[in-house]
């Protein structure tokens, strides 16, 4: 089966690549570095021919609240797009859990969880009906 791996080249996505291919897995360890880019679109449509799966491990490079809202609205617009045109059948998406309490003691200072609720809420509501 094809995934892609999002964010396959990270710290996690790298140890996720390594065990989807040892399950014997084709994989695309999807990074702006091999020339796939969630936010220009670059390369997405290729990567998506033919997948199954998109796990989605994608990180903001910034931890500023409004580029952080920016970064996963463009990201999960394209993936999504591109997902439903090549027909993939499962979006997986890592997410950070308790995130929507917004707890300043778990994160002080600026609020980069903040985009990861949006960004639940946003593929809950953004599936397709099939």
């Amino acid at each position: 089966m094809k995934i892609v791996v999002i964010g396959g080249t990270g710290l996690i996505g790298s140890k996720v690549v390594g065990k989807l291919e040892a399950l014997g897995h084709r994989v695309v360890a999807a990074a702006p570095a091999a020339g796939i880019n969630t936010i220009t679109g670059e390369g997405l449509a290729e990567a998506m021919s033919g997948a199954h799966t998109v796990v989605d491990l994608a990180n903001s490079p910034s931890f500023a609240v409004q580029e952080v809202l920016e970064f996963f609205e463009t990201s999960g617009r394209n993936l999504f797009a591109a997902e439903i045109a090549a027909g993939v059948r499962h979006h997986i998406a890592l997410s950070v859990v308790g995130a929507e309490l917004g707890n300043d003691t778990l994160i002080p200072g600026d609020k980069p969880w903040l985009g990861t609720v949006n960004f639940d809420t946003w593929i809950a509501q953004s599936q397709p009906s099939r």
